[in-house]
């Protein structure tokens, strides 16, 4: 496909809150940056301290401006979600956009979360259902959206019921699938019970297509000591603008679901060239794997009964 640079345009946010997980690199700076950049207040929650203060840098050196709060979160660690939960609880303020955005991909080795999870399923699914069950009240505030990032990994795969956890047979793949699909099925299933409880809260779900990000990278913390080869054959698409998305465009989706007046309740966003790999934002049918009202159902009543949280 021809090259063009792709952008949105945001409408004015500003008296408005809006929390960002995983804002301290990739994609999440990018949707950060952009929200704060159009006058939102940006929460941005992170679990390394010292990338979360050279994010708020590189934001506020595009924006000067920008109202920045940075806050400790471990998604890993149902514990650490409840601690933020409290905070911004007691704070009071309402919030106006969630946008469940950070993720782990692919260890090369089976690990756990604090709890005892698989750490994909673990942080992907269940540390952001936790989160948003700790914020709906803030959320209900706010009349807020909610944009939860699934992947494209999700078009296909299924929930393992018989194995949430892979602990008979560990497959670092499939796992990031299953952890995805239910990312997906979460949001949507928000929006039905947001609709049927009258919370006022939108919910919908974006994905960022295929960008050279550091979820493929080298990252000692998953047991990777070096890129993968997906990740480099990545990086030179997208260097050459072949195929996949950038770093920048990857963010699109997310903004547009999470933003745009345009978007819509139980929507799903993402890049629109062939193969939905890259190109400019739009509105997409849902994969196969995302549509099964049943299995959405179940997993929310799983996921009550893992992580202790309902959204009462």
């Amino acid at each position: 496909m021809p090259w063009k640079q792709y952008d949105i345009t945001i409408p004015d946010l500003t008296g408005k809150r809006a929390v960002v997980t995983g804002a301290s690199d990739g994609v999440g700076l990018g949707i950060a940056t952009s929200l704060a950049g159009a006058g939102a207040e940006v929460v941005m929650p992170v679990r390394n301290q010292r990338k979360g203060e050279a994010a708020v840098a590189k934001i506020r050196k595009q924006h000067s401006g920008a109202q920045l709060t940075l806050e400790q979160l471990d998604l890993s660690s149902l514990a650490s979600v409840a601690a933020l939960g409290e905070k911004l609880r007691s704070e009071a303020a309402p919030i106006h956009l969630l946008v469940n955005n950070a993720g782990v991909m692919t260890p090369p080795d089976r690990q756990t979360t604090a709890d005892g999870f698989e750490l994909q399923f673990g942080t992907n699914h269940l540390g952001h259902f936790a989160l948003t069950g700790h914020l709906l009240p803030l959320l209900k505030a706010g009349r807020a959206r909610v944009t939860s990032q699934t992947s494209i990994a999700a078009r296909s795969g299924s929930i393992n019921w018989n194995d949430l956890d892979w602990q008979h047979t560990y497959d670092g793949m499939r796992a990031y699938r299953q952890s995805k699909i239910a990312v997906g099925l979460f949001g949507l299933e928000f929006s039905r019970r947001s609709v049927a409880a009258g919370w006022g809260i939108s919910s919908n779900i974006s994905h960022p297509g295929v960008a050279p990000t550091s979820l493929l990278a080298a990252r000692q913390e998953v047991g990777r000591a070096e890129d993968t080869t997906g990740v480099k054959v990545i990086r030179w698409l997208s260097a050459r603008h072949l195929i996949v998305g950038t770093v920048d465009t990857a963010r699109l989706p997310a903004l547009m679901a999470a933003a745009s007046p345009e978007a819509k309740d139980a929507g799903f966003y993402g890049p629109q060239w062939l193969g939905n790999v890259g190109g400019p934002p739009g509105e997409q049918k849902l994969w196969k794997p995302l549509r099964d009202k049943g299995n959405a159902a179940r997993l929310w009543a799983v996921s009550q009964e893992l992580t202790g949280v309902t959204f009462a």
